[in-house]
């Protein structure tokens, strides 16, 4: 499988009407239970099964659209680059490479190139987000505590 890359931001006209579609979809899966769902293609009359599940995605896509996000499906199971992993993480590729070789995150090698699973690097991508988040609750409850913050 393909990683399907719609990096071009979507124009504003297509935030609008994202906007719209996110908002009736969400309405609409509110009352979809089952596991497959039929749709119907309103200029063909076609009408087919689709998983539920590829609705809720369809719902987060235009909720990123809607937002003006670019956007990128990977299956799971896809290895990425150490450029890619790098641009995910938002560091440069020989900070990554580093945290390849201190055994922060798994990567195979096929040849002289390194792959990492792009699961893997979003579940670290996640990781370090919380970590994050919690030094920066600590630092702010330090500073209440000296009395940095008036109550």
């Amino acid at each position: 499988m393909e990683t399907i890359e719609l990096s071009k931001r979507p124009s504003k006209s297509e935030q609008r009407i994202a906007e719209k579609s996110h908002e009736t979809l969400s309405q609409i899966l509110e009352h979809v239970h089952s596991p497959m769902t039929g749709i119907e293609i309103e200029e063909t009359k076609e009408k087919f099964q689709i998983p539920s599940r590829a609705l809720e995605l369809l719902n987060e896509i235009l909720k990123a659209m809607s937002q003006g996000k670019p956007i990128s499906i990977v299956p799971v199971a896809t290895e990425v680059t150490t450029q890619k992993a790098a641009e995910i993480l938002g560091c440069s590729r020989p900070h990554l490479v580093k945290l390849l070789e201190n055994g922060e995150l798994d990567f195979i090698k096929i040849g002289r190139h390194r792959r990492i699973k792009f699961e893997d690097v979003v579940n670290y991508k996640q990781k370090m987000k919380g970590e994050q988040k919690s030094r920066l609750i600590e630092m702010m409850n330090g500073d209440e505590e000296l009395g940095g913050y008036d109550s």
